[in-house]
């Protein structure tokens, strides 16, 4: 039962990592989208600055559920050393 719960945290963590990932680099390709068209320069601007603070906010959320994640799994110890901040470079 708690591998199982284990593995389900596991898988959780996995596919949050991967959406808050794929967020901010979709938000910079729609900027980009938007800057081909010529239609809204500051939507441009705030496409890319929505994405960068995902991205920050993102690597912060996904150090703490890492760090979450391994005290589910019994680790009292957890820490986190990584530096996470390369983990969404969009």
């Amino acid at each position: 039962m708690i591998e199982n719960e284990d593995n389900t945290i596991s898988e959780l963590l996995a596919d949050i990592t991967t959406m808050i990932g794929d967020f901010p680099k979709a938000l910079k390709r729609r900027a980009a989208l938007v800057q081909a068209t010529g239609k809204d320069p500051d939507l441009v601007g705030k496409l890319i600055n929505a994405a960068d603070t995902m991205r920050d906010s993102g690597n912060l959320y996904i150090t703490w559920a890492r760090h979450f994640a391994a005290l589910a799994e019994g680790n009292t110890d957890a820490r986190s050393d990584e530096d996470e901040t390369e983990d969404f470079d969009v």
